[in-house]
């Protein structure tokens, strides 16, 4: 992810159609702790391991050339990981920000970011702006088609972003750990998010996450602690899971100005009359819109990224047994959101 920038045989398909995604576990309308620092709530049932929904053999049949860096129990690690956590994001005045991440196991919330302002007389003025995040729901949350096709989304993307290999394959995804160009430093201003000395925060993991704001966002919601990221950036390229975790981290979360892919690829997220203006529609293009619109998007149809992404797509949505016949999957004609 850069916001600045074999065949399967058929009874392989048979056994992706039958056996995977056939339930939902979100815990979305979860009630908000009655104290934002930490509170104790009923432990909810355990969520069903994503390994019952994405077998071995049908993930390296996916990923045939991948670097073994990139493994399946890594993958499946950090859904289950993550399926354990939801955070609450509060914005005031646009970009004041309270979370609160809940771990649903025990039931314990903890405000793991207050920003400076978040009491201050101008901010407290604004209205609220408040919605939950639950990794649990990450393709799990509709019925069995619309979670195959998010999976392929999400799998689309990561494979472009980490592709190194024979165009039109489509089989050289996840062999990339990092960016080419290491050079780079990736850095901005962020009161939340601050630089540490001697760290680079250039393009790593499945969604090539970059900037230390992001790296720090994503600590965040991850960890519960913003340094973790933010002093060790390299964890992303060194630890699998953590590499992973960042992918669907990145998937799951809103932006300020832009909706989360997951709620593109589940139905949640509707256009505004603004959206509609500029183009923007549900399905597979808008989610290539969030990750990559300002270089690839509102160019006509013969974007060669673009092209890949879609050429992806449609790819796993073959190996997964489903198809997407009405999806808007060009972003040929969408406005990127300007940041």
């Amino acid at each position: 992810m850069k916001i600045i920038i074999s065949t399967a045989k058929m009874a392989t398909i048979a056994l992706f159609a039958t056996a995977l995604f056939g339930f939902s576990c979100g815990n979305s309308n979860a009630k908000k702790p009655a104290d934002s620092t930490a509170a104790t709530q009923a432990a909810p049932a355990p969520t069903p391991s994503f390994s019952k929904f994405l077998t071995e053999k049908q993930f390296n049949e996916l990923f045939p050339e991948r670097d073994k860096f990139y493994t399946y129990a890594a993958f499946i690690k950090a859904v289950d990981d993550l399926a354990k956590i939801k955070v609450q994001v509060t914005r005031r005045a646009v970009s004041v920000y309270q979370f609160i991440r809940t771990d649903k196991t025990i039931g314990k919330a903890t405000t793991v970011r207050q920003d400076g302002d978040w009491n201050e007389p101008w901010a407290k003025q604004k209205p609220d702006s408040t919605y939950m995040v639950d990794y649990g729901n990450f393709c799990t949350a509709g019925d069995a088609t619309t979670n195959k096709r998010e999976l392929a989304a999400f799998f689309a993307q990561i494979a472009h972003e980490t592709r190194h290999g024979q165009n039109g394959s489509y089989t050289d995804g996840l062999m990339l750990k990092h960016e080419d160009n290491t050079s780079l430093q990736y850095i901005s201003d962020s009161d939340e998010y601050p630089p540490v000395a001697g760290q680079k925060y250039y393009g790593r993991g499945p969604m090539q996450i970059s900037y230390n704001g992001n790296y720090g966002y994503a600590s965040d919601c991850i960890f519960g602690d913003k340094k973790v990221l933010l002093n060790n950036p390299g964890l992303v390229e060194t630890d699998p899971v953590v590499a992973f975790k960042t992918a669907i981290y990145f998937w799951m979360t809103p932006e300020t100005h832009k909706p989360s892919a997951h709620d593109v690829m589940t139905g949640k997220w509707q256009p505004k009359d603004t959206d509609k203006a500029k183009g923007r529609t549900p399905g597979f293009g808008m989610t290539i819109v969030i990750v990559n619109g300002e270089l690839e998007c509102n160019k006509g149809e013969d974007n060669y990224s673009m092209k890949d992404r879609i050429g992806f797509y449609q790819f796993f949505l073959q190996k997964l047994g489903v198809t997407d016949p009405n999806c808007a999957c060009s972003c040929g004609k969408m406005e990127p959101y300007k940041y």
